[in-house]
């Protein structure tokens, strides 16, 4: 093989090896990309903040099983405890909310305003049937903790038929 021929292949690999890894990452950050979706109160100063604020916001996520648990890690910073709801639909962990934004009434403009605002939706498949009437949230530091204790798993136990 030519030197010629052994650049463009080093090259060639370098390319795919480059796209793979593009490749990789969007798929990683679709699945974190989450819609913000604001709804007008009433045509004030938030309102107009709101309207030319991001509508996407990644949710990065963390889920965890272990023997006798999962443990889903959701960061959303910036939210109150109460403005969240959790539930399990299946095996699919929904998570609910809406982040508003606090700002002072103040003179100047914004150039940069890439914060998403509004109402949003996670879906999380879990890797395992939880019993959801056990599970228990924290909301620390910007990150939302559940913790979902596995279901039990169905048993095989005979039946006796009674006779009258």
């Amino acid at each position: 093989m030519s030197t010629l021929d052994q650049i463009k292949h080093g090259f060639q690999n370098a390319l795919e090896s480059l796209a793979e890894g593009w490749r990789a990452l969007r798929e990683r950050a679709s699945q974190a990309l989450t819609q913000f979706t604001h709804h007008p109160k009433g045509g004030g100063a938030e309102d107009q903040l709101m309207a030319s604020a991001s509508r996407w916001g990644l949710l990065a996520a963390e889920i965890k099983e272990e023997d006798d648990q999962v443990i889903v890690n959701l960061e959303v910073p910036g939210m109150d405890p109460e403005n969240f709801e959790i539930e399990v639909i299946n095996d699919i962990l929904v998570v609910r909310g809406e982040k508003t934004a606090e700002r002072e009434e103040s003179s100047g403009r914004y150039y940069l305003l890439e914060r998403a605002y509004g109402a949003f939706e996670r879906a999380l498949q879990l890797p395992a049937p939880v019993d959801e009437s056990r599970a228990e949230a924290t909301y620390r530091k910007g990150v939302l903790t559940i913790k979902l204790p596995k279901a039990q798993p169905y048993g095989r136990r005979r039946i006796a038929i009674q006779t009258a």
